[in-house]
């Protein structure tokens, strides 16, 4: 006991803290300690990460979820309206938005049509612009495009993380978090649930990739596609792996004398957050050398080992999901084009478009041809869509404003190729009957991965929680 003793007080406490757990800026050690004690009892016995049965056969293992962090124009992207085309700069009616409110704009605004030339691609005769580029048509007989998303926000926040935690106020767990909590993790030594960034960061920071009140060891784990891969994760100056190990054998049996104590569940979460960092000093490393992919996987990618680019994240995510990683959350930004000179639809969303769409469309396409495509569901999307409404004025520097409806497609993991689901009415206002909302979508996506959305429950503060809430149906219409 005295030599364990000594290796402890030759780090100095702050440092011993701060590097030897999981804090990686994704699983703070402040908020382990403080977290309640109304936990689940059960998650406390158990291994937090160890693989479980879903409730049925999954059509997907994992998810890879392109967040286009600002809500991309989706009627200058996906969803082509002649109707709308035909009444540009004409004055909205005032039947389409009497009581209705909106983020900017006001009541007697101006139609704005497609600012881009639309073409149709693949068997289902999808309509896509000029700006996602030649890459997206390539994938159109792989990928379920769904016009007519609806939310109940049209303020990022509240809209942010009402999509990935199924309320619009923070403290829900992430979907993310839901899956691993679920299902566990396949991958030994990287954590279940991976979050990385490129652009602006997301409008709800932590909170849309977070806990919530499930174990911290849910929450996902940002990794950085350059510099130090993840911070805090290599050993302190003057510690080598063997006396980092018998430090962690020593703070371990503190940590389940602790628990023995208090049965705190977030003192298991502790123990297996510090193993977890341990194993990923090796895996980590290799796993962020994208340099080992051969030039025509970098090619395909548009990649450049040691850039932060949306490109070589979206290869991390097919080497992430290879090794058993269960959920990766692709942020990228800005996509909130109002109009003027900062962020407009003339000119920032090609940009955009070429940041992010040769990435989006060789992950379908690579993941199809190692035939990962049938078991990982990747989903492109935002928090909501954009008016069919002009905000600002004509011109190089137009916008749009905030709006309900919005298009995502989904590709792999169990939805039907080259289908159309959903859409809006002749304008692109009003979503149509049958069309799927936020809810329907989380509840779609636990189906896949084998999780009944109704079932996958937590308890706490005496009650029963569940991502959908008490809401959300399982959309069938799209299930391959």
């Amino acid at each position: 006991m005295h030599n364990q003793c000594e290796i402890v007080t030759k780090l100095r406490r702050r440092e011993f803290l701060g590097r030897a757990g999981f804090n990686v800026g994704a699983i703070a050690l402040s908020s382990m300690l403080a977290r309640n004690l109304c936990a689940d009892p059960v998650a406390a016995t158990r291994k937090p990460l160890a693989p479980r049965r879903p409730h049925f056969a999954p059509r997907a293992k994992s998810v890879i979820f392109l967040n286009m962090v600002g809500a991309p124009p989706q009627l200058d992207m996906f969803d082509y309206k002649t109707k709308l085309k035909q009444l540009h700069n004409q004055i909205v009616p005032e039947s389409l938005t009497k009581g209705e409110r909106f983020a900017f704009i006001n009541g007697d605004a101006k139609l704005l049509g497609p600012l881009f030339e639309f073409k149709q691609y693949g068997q289902a005769g999808m309509w896509m612009s000029s700006v996602v580029g030649h890459y997206m048509p390539e994938i159109a007989d792989d990928i379920c495009m769904i016009h007519g998303v609806h939310t109940e926000q049209f303020n990022h926040s509240p809209a942010a993380l009402l999509l990935f935690t199924g309320f619009p106020r923070s403290g829900r767990p992430s979907m993310g978090a839901w899956v691993t909590y679920g299902l566990g993790n396949e991958a030994q030594d990287l954590p279940g649930f991976v979050v990385m960034a490129t652009g602006r960061g997301g409008r709800c920071g932590v909170e849309c990739y977070g806990p919530g009140f499930l174990p911290t060891v849910y929450q996902g784990v940002q990794f950085r596609s350059h510099g130090e891969p993840v911070l805090f994760l290599n050993n302190p100056s003057g510690i080598d792996s063997k006396l980092r190990r018998d430090a962690l054998d020593t703070l371990r049996s503190l940590n389940q004398q602790e628990y023995d104590l208090l049965g705190d569940p977030e003192i298991q979460t502790r123990i297996s957050a510090y193993e977890m960092a341990y194993r990923m000093q090796t895996s980590v490393p290799d796993l962020i050398d994208i340099s080992s992919e051969p030039k025509h996987i970098h090619e395909l990618y548009g990649t450049e080992p040691g850039q932060r680019r949306f490109g070589n994240n979206c290869l991390l995510a097919r080497r992430l999901v290879e090794r058993g990683v269960r959920f990766v959350q692709l942020n990228h930004g800005e996509w909130d084009a109002h109009g003027g000179s900062r962020v407009n639809i003339p000119q920032t969303i090609p940009r955009l478009c070429g940041e992010t769409m040769q990435g989006a469309a060789a992950l379908v396409k690579d993941l199809k041809q190692r035939g990962m495509l049938d078991d990982t569901l990747v989903i492109w999307g935002s928090e909501f869509g954009r008016t069919p409404m002009l905000q600002g004025k004509l011109g190089d520097q137009v916008g749009r404003d905030h709006h309900k409806a919005f298009t995502i497609w989904m590709a792999g993991g169990g939805v039907k190729r080259g289908f159309i689901h959903g859409g809006t009415d002749e304008l692109g206002y009003k979503h149509l009957e049958g069309s799927l909302d936020v809810y329907d979508l989380q509840a779609t996506v636990l189906h896949l991965l084998g999780l009944d959305h109704e079932r996958l429950t937590y308890k706490f503060q005496g009650r029963q929680y569940r991502l959908t809430d008490v809401h959300g149906k399982v959309v069938r219409d799209i299930l391959g």
